[in-house]
């Protein structure tokens, strides 16, 4: 028996293949298939069986596109009806090998499909689990999120409630857990770092599964988190089946002609560089998308019908950032600029800068703002009221967090607008003055200032460190 792990990074998705006997399952495969083919080619085995979790709503998922290759038969729970899957249901169980038995439980409440596979060692014990892949029910240090179902909040909490009480966590502490996200991802939210638990560690440590009925259900109803347009998107090609690509799309190489034009046309500049690179100097309308922050954020921000130019430092940016992109259904990636930014500006073509604010400075802006207002200043001076400044010299210290930091801990007075929200919300920002962006180490918050920038806001800072950088400075934090 062999089991591995396949870690996509941005979307923190994690699949798993898994073998005996010349025969191998996949369990919730990633669109970039090459990953899983070279696993069983080192193990010399054959993908069999492909097995997905639930109807993914962050990624899109791979199963035809291995199918495809391996002549695998794909399974899903049977409550999503009829696809390009076989439906699955409680009781059915799958062999691999002489060892490997996969049986499926069905556990809705992050969907109404969502299974979980009992692993068991049958050349060791019938009957004993050896681990479970919980999908998207079951994390490690938190479970799934439920507000996929407008008005049916409180009803898919208690399903849930029920999938870890009465199928999960009665199969044993000793139990190994594989879930299908890590920290990071957007399927929840207090999940931890590490990548390794078991059913009794959870129980000891995972509050949410000591919580009663009715806590739980209140604590999931009442949560709050995100949810990208991009995802109906994800919903609709995963449960229909997404085409076959085949391969990965090989963005070329574009001359400083094609790549203007295609600009000049409407085609979506992404610069892949680190934010220090982009704040100074980027490609007017450009947005800044690093790599790490790519997969989280792109299906915020980039229009699927218009094509895609990519900027990177190196070529092999530019190569990493295609995966990332396509686990999206973004595939119209019409080429990056060779050279890079510097053959752009040899050709004397209009750079943008986007200054990079120390906290030192902030702190001083924010002391002098409260003086003009008339409030005393102390040396735990943090933000004074912007809307008492003088409207000649406005100033916005605009938080991009996700609400739950912002209630957490922030400095007083600035605008709070998450990321990803921010288009929508363009005309809660004052154009009258200087807006320094924020977040929590200034990387999310270049985002939003290249976001400000391409809508015409003019004054644009970014303060490099941002909340990290304030608490290391012992300015002054207020909470809900």
């Amino acid at each position: 028996m062999f089991l591995e792990t396949v870690k996509s990074e941005g979307l923190s998705h994690l699949s798993y293949v898994i073998g005996d006997g010349g025969t191998a399952a996949v369990i919730d495969p990633r669109r970039d298939i090459e990953a899983y083919l070279d696993i069983a080619d080192q193990q010399s085995v054959r993908i069999s069986h492909i097995f997905e979790t639930h109807r993914n709503e962050d990624y899109v998922i791979g199963s035809q596109e291995l199918a495809a290759r391996t002549g695998a038969t794909v399974y899903h729970g049977r409550a999503a009806g009829a696809s390009y899957w076989q439906g699955v249901g409680d009781g059915d169980c799958f062999t691999l090998g002489k060892s490997v038995r996969l049986c499926v439980l069905e556990t809705p409440g992050h969907t109404l499909d969502s299974i979980s596979l009992v692993l068991y060692d049958v050349s060791w014990s019938e009957d004993t689990p050896v681990g479970v892949f919980t999908g998207d029910a079951l994390f490690i240090g938190d479970v799934g999120r439920t507000d996929f179902y407008p008005g049916r909040r409180d009803e898919v909490s208690n399903m849930l409630y029920d999938s870890l009480h009465e199928k999960l966590l009665p199969l044993g502490d000793h139990v190994l857990l594989y879930p299908a996200h890590g920290a990071g991802s957007v399927c929840g939210s207090g999940m931890a770092k590490r990548e390794f638990s078991s059913i009794g560690y959870e129980l000891r440590s995972n509050s949410l599964l000591s919580n009663s009925r009715q806590e739980f259900v209140k604590q999931k109803v009442n949560e709050h988190h995100y949810q990208p347009g991009y995802f109906r998107r994800m919903e609709k090609l995963n449960q229909e089946g997404a085409p076959v690509l085949g391969a990965l799309p090989r963005p070329p190489a574009l001359g400083l002609g094609r790549f203007g034009k295609l600009l000049e046309d409407g085609a979506q500049l992404v610069d892949v560089r680190e934010p220090v690179a982009y704040g100074g100097a980027s490609i007017p309308g450009s947005l800044s998308l690093p790599l790490d922050l790519l997969a989280g954020f792109a299906g915020y921000f980039l229009d699927y019908e218009k094509p895609i130019l990519l900027l990177g430092a190196t070529v092999d940016q530019v190569r990493q950032a295609v995966p990332l992109l396509v686990r999206m259904d973004y595939v119209k990636l019409a080429g990056y600029l060779a050279g890079g930014l510097s053959t752009w500006a040899k050709a004397a073509r209009p750079l943008q800068r986007i200054p990079l604010v120390h906290v030192d400075e902030v702190q001083q802006r924010l002391s002098r703002r409260q003086q003009e207002a008339g409030e005393p200043v102390t040396a735990d001076t943090t933000l004074a009221d912007s809307a008492s400044a003088p409207s000649s010299d406005a100033y916005t210290l605009l938080d991009v967090r996700r609400i739950d930091e912002y209630r957490s801990k922030r400095l007083r007075g600035a605008l709070h607008i998450y990321v990803g929200d921010l288009p929508e919300r363009l005309d809660d920002v004052p154009r009258n003055g200087t807006i320094t962006t924020f977040c929590g180490s200034g990387r999310r918050a270049m985002i939003a200032a290249s976001l400000l920038k391409r809508a015409g806001f003019e004054r644009v800072e970014n303060n490099l460190g941002s909340m990290s950088a304030a608490s290391s400075a012992g300015l002054q934090m207020e909470s809900d």
